[in-house]
């Protein structure tokens, strides 16, 4: 007879394994990716980099040294580098840009234990913008709970939208990924979540499906973005084409993608509202109840509460505004929302120590979210250090030389979804791989925006779960397992695969 373990007969219960925390996850990838650079080839291309004060290009070789060269297109067509020189000089490609056939293996350069805590910090430096913005944001968000007008907002909400709830879904995920297509809204969605979250919960569904709306909605948006400058735009200037190439193909995709995601969203929430016991966070319910949900009862939406939410959505009406039309960022969006809450505390009537306090605490409650923006990109910095990217790049764009034009559409869309988990920055990755791609589109009688929408679907692809990118971030606000992430996630990712192929396929059928 199999023996059971009885509660006060002295048997330790046994403990319920869990996956790693957000941070230990990020860090085992750091120890890998540094390991990796003991045994990975090296190598680098020469870079080529627009120097506006002495109005030259610097040409930074494998072995560091520095040359100059006359800032013309003549220099770029013995380069073999096909953008436009106007987009040099009026900054559109404002990043080093690798030099097609430049490549050299070089000695390796290891990444140790010093080089793995320099890299945490490092990290942490370069993402000091989105840091800071996030804890202004925490420090707002805190003033709309405190007063009440947040809970005020959302039990409004709820009573709207009852009984279809799913326009909720409709909405939000169509709406961010106008944003994503637009302007790569990625990093400013972190907002949004504190936002759609009760909104859902309220409304009988868990967490995921407020994750999965803004998060669905901004990814599957990048990955078929239409003009976003930091893809799109940047990728066909480093191709050297108008990044209106292959638009048209684009924007179907974007529809049908949005679609895919919505359906997939609200197929989930439905079954969990029939079932809460379907929930794949189910074990998260209490914290989240208790964060966002508070049972409390719900204070009446006073006209004061109704001018500080139309100041909250105003706030955000005005950073969107000020990304795609003038040209803003972290700095500008960071302080806006401080004056934004500034503004809120006084028309809350709070006291000066109310709202230093009250904001203290909010940004205290992001501390684990900023720190993780940090850990994220330190594994790209280890990757660059240790002179991997450049090598791996070159080894890939060997793999796709004398292909038919099908094959070589589909292998270079895995080469991207390879290269979007080691290096997630959407510009970064333009600028350092479509000069050297794009021309093997030319060997195989393939028009170059085949390369930059593989580039585009690739990346997107791995933007759903790459622990590199923001979905750590977004989880930490929940306290949700990443495991459990990837269990809802994945069924989503195989029907992306084929509807990403079965687009490409159809952009080769069309030359």
């Amino acid at each position: 007879m199999e023996e059971k373990n009885v509660v006060g007969s002295g048997a330790p219960a046994k403990k319920k394994r869990q996956f790693p925390s957000a941070f230990t996850v990020l860090f085992i990838i750091l120890i890998i990716a540094a390991i990796a650079t003991n045994f990975m080839p090296t190598g680098t291309y020469s870079k080529l980099l627009y120097n506006a004060d002495s109005n030259q290009f610097d040409i930074t070789a494998p072995d560091g040294s520095v040359a100059s060269m006359a800032a013309d297109q003549q220099t770029l067509d013995e380069l073999n580098i096909k953008a436009k020189l106007d987009l040099f000089l009026d900054g559109s490609i404002y990043k080093p840009i690798g030099i097609p056939g430049s490549y050299e293996a070089i000695d390796p350069n290891p990444q140790g234990f010093t080089d793995g805590v320099l890299a945490l910090v490092n990290g942490v430096y370069d993402t000091i913008d989105i840091s800071l913005f996030i804890f202004v944001l925490g420090g707002m968000l805190a003033y709309l709970n405190k007063s009440g007008a947040f809970s005020a907002g959302m039990g409004a909400l709820s009573r709207a939208t009852k009984g279809k709830e799913y326009i909720l879904v409709i909405l939000i995920t169509f709406l961010i990924s106008l944003g994503g297509t637009t302007f790569g809204m990625a990093e400013e969605t972190v907002a949004l979540y504190a936002v759609v979250i009760p909104i859902f919960v309220i409304a009988g569904y868990d967490a995921l499906v407020g994750i999965a709306a803004v998060y669905f909605g901004s990814c599957i948006g990048t990955m078929c973005s239409t003009v976003n400058p930091f893809s799109a735009v940047i990728a066909s200037n480093a191709a050297g084409i108008n990044f209106m190439e292959g638009f048209q193909l684009r924007v179907a995709a974007l529809i049908v993608g949005t679609v895919i995601c919505i359906l997939y969203v609200i197929r989930y929430g439905n079954m969990v509202r029939k079932n809460p016991e379907k929930s794949l966070i189910l074990e998260s319910k209490a914290y989240i109840d208790e964060k966002y949900c508070s049972e409390a009862e719900v204070p009446e939406l006073t006209l004061r509460f109704k001018i500080i939410l139309l100041q909250f959505f105003a706030t955000f009406a005005i950073m969107v505004y000020g990304v795609v039309k003038l040209g803003w960022w972290f700095g500008e969006m960071t302080g806006l929302f401080l004056v934004s809450a500034i503004i809120m505390g006084l028309i809350l009537r709070m006291s000066e120590t109310e709202m230093v306090s009250e904001f203290l605490a909010g940004a205290g409650d992001m501390i684990g979210v900023a720190l993780i923006c940090g850990v994220a990109r330190s594994i790209n910095v280890i990757l660059e250090n240790g002179l991997v990217s450049d090598a791996l790049l070159n080894t890939m764009s060997g793999w796709v030389e004398g292909m038919s034009p099908y094959v070589f559409a589909i292998v270079m869309y895995f080469i991207y979804i390879i290269l979007g988990f080691f290096i997630n920055s959407s510009s970064g990755l333009a600028v350092l791989s479509i000069p050297i791609m794009a021309p093997l589109a030319d060997a195989v009688g393939l028009p170059r925006e085949v390369v930059i929408t593989a580039y585009m679907f690739g990346q997107g692809t791995m933007g759903f779960i790459t622990p590199t990118g923001l979905v750590l971030v977004v989880l930490q606000l929940v306290r949700v397992n990443y495991d459990k992430y990837i269990k809802f996630v994945l069924p989503l990712m195989g029907i992306l695969v084929v509807f990403s192929i079965a687009f490409l396929c159809v952009e080769v059928a069309m030359v």
